[in-house]
């Protein structure tokens, strides 16, 4: 208990990060010279190299001072962080057990608002519109959380089976006519019989080699998609993708068929089929959380989590380790898959540029930085990752570079992301306050 903070933090001195904002410094010279500190200038219809040295300069100053500034920062909140640790009581757990609660009652508030948003911004089409995008990264966060978050495996592939899916439905429903509806659940079986035959033989890999597999599995299926112009159309995708219908009414202007206004009395309008679309999704990430959230309870849940924190004490027990990753991987592709099909039948028309490895990127990012493992997390993380590149809209020039300094600023702030402290799935009656 007497130890020192600094010397549980290693001895982080103003020597040390004084050598650290160096390093950095040097490295941003290094990358400065070509970037800033050189430039072109017109001489006489000819073209001259020309030097900015006070520029460089000042970047790398402010370089140096920021990265000092950044780790002095760094260690103060680590050493708060390992101060409040060691002075943790039993007021602090029952404040912790009031903690989880607060995330319940959060959960509820946000479904809650969820429900009330079309209503509340019914004649605001961009607010819905972009309210559906986050709920289609929150059901694809939800499954790549089962396989990253729960099972431990990295998936740099995920994006693979959102096109299946999406690719599953458009060709279900334009070659053989089938409704959103029935397509929906055999589109996601098609996902999962994909994530069955990439996972069977890759599954027995681990850490970086796995990565490295699924990373493969996702490129080949874009390079097919792109290159089997008669099965997937090529470049030019599918069009002309049935929209889903409101229990066979669509969403079209009156005519001699009934159609979703005709049938309720309603002047037609666009917005109907935009809000429609909005709660199917909804519903659909319902279910999502609801299934995920019991399957945790189940002793394949508990398997999942026990693979991710010891694999070599889970053999020794006897368990099946692959076939425990193979269920795990399985399941997120089917609900990957079912996104897919959402996004096929919201959009009309799908290409493999909706499919690059960018957005296995942003799937895989939405995982981290909710924190690996909560559901709660991802929600929140979808909602930064989509809704920080919308308001940088009017930055258009800057707008990835505010995003990524964004992102560094949050993980510096919860380098476990937003909600790091992973919680048990199953509690002692103790630990509840029960007897």
């Amino acid at each position: 208990m007497g130890e020192p903070v600094v010397q549980v933090l290693g001895g982080a001195t103003l020597a040390d990060r004084s050598k650290d904002a160096l390093a950095v410094a040097f490295v941003a010279l290094l990358l400065g010279i070509p970037m800033v500190g050189l430039t072109t200038v017109d001489q006489g219809g000819t073209l001259q190299v020309a030097t900015r040295w006070p520029i460089l300069a000042a970047f790398v100053l402010a370089v140096f001072a920021g990265r000092l500034v950044l780790r002095y920062l760094a260690d103060r909140l680590g050493e708060r962080r390992v101060r409040r640790e060691r002075s943790l009581t039993s007021s602090d757990q029952r404040r912790t057990a009031g903690g989880r609660r607060m995330i319940v009652r959060v959960g509820w508030l946000a479904f809650i608002g969820a429900l009330l948003l079309p209503i509340a911004f019914s004649d605001n089409r961009y607010v819905v519109d972009t309210a559906t995008t986050v709920l289609i990264y929150v059901m694809l966060g939800w499954g790549l959380n089962v396989v990253v978050g729960l099972a431990g495996l990295l998936d740099l592939g995920h994006v693979a089976f959102y096109a299946v899916g999406a690719y599953a439905y458009a060709l279900l429903s334009t070659q053989f006519g089938w409704g959103f509806w029935v397509a929906l659940p055999v589109a996601g079986l098609i996902a999962a019989g994909f994530g069955l035959i990439i996972g069977w033989p890759s599954l027995r890999l681990r850490g970086d080699y796995l990565a490295i597999v699924t990373l493969g599995f996702g490129e080949i299926i874009r390079v097919i998609l792109i290159n089997w112009t008669e099965f997937s159309g090529g470049p030019n995708g599918i069009t002309s993708i049935p929209r889903p219908t409101f229990f066979g009414l669509p969403f079209k202007p009156p005519s001699d068929e009934p159609t979703f206004a005709s049938f309720f009395g309603l002047e037609f309008s666009p917005v109907h089929r935009i809000v429609f679309l909005y709660y199917v999704i909804l519903v659909l990430c319902v279910l999502t959380n609801v299934f995920v959230t019991r399957l945790r309870r189940l002793p394949v849940g508990r398997a999942w989590e026990a693979v991710r924190e010891d694999e070599i004490a889970c053999k020794a027990l006897g368990i099946n380790v692959t076939n425990v990753k193979l269920s795990a991987f399985v399941l997120g592709a089917m609900l990957g898959g079912v996104a897919g099909v959402f996004f096929a039948a919201r959009q009309g028309f799908i290409s493999p540029e909706s499919f690059t490895f960018n957005e296995s990127a942003i799937i895989l990012a939405i995982v981290v930085l909710g924190g690996m493992g909560s559901q709660l997390g991802v929600v929140l993380a979808s909602l930064v990752l989509v809704l920080l590149p919308e308001l940088g809209r009017d930055f258009a020039e800057y707008r990835m570079l505010l995003f990524g300094t964004a992102m560094i600023l949050i993980m510096i702030w919860k380098p476990g992301g937003i909600l790091s402290k992973r919680e048990p799935t199953l509690r002692h009656a103790r630990e509840e306050g029960r007897p």
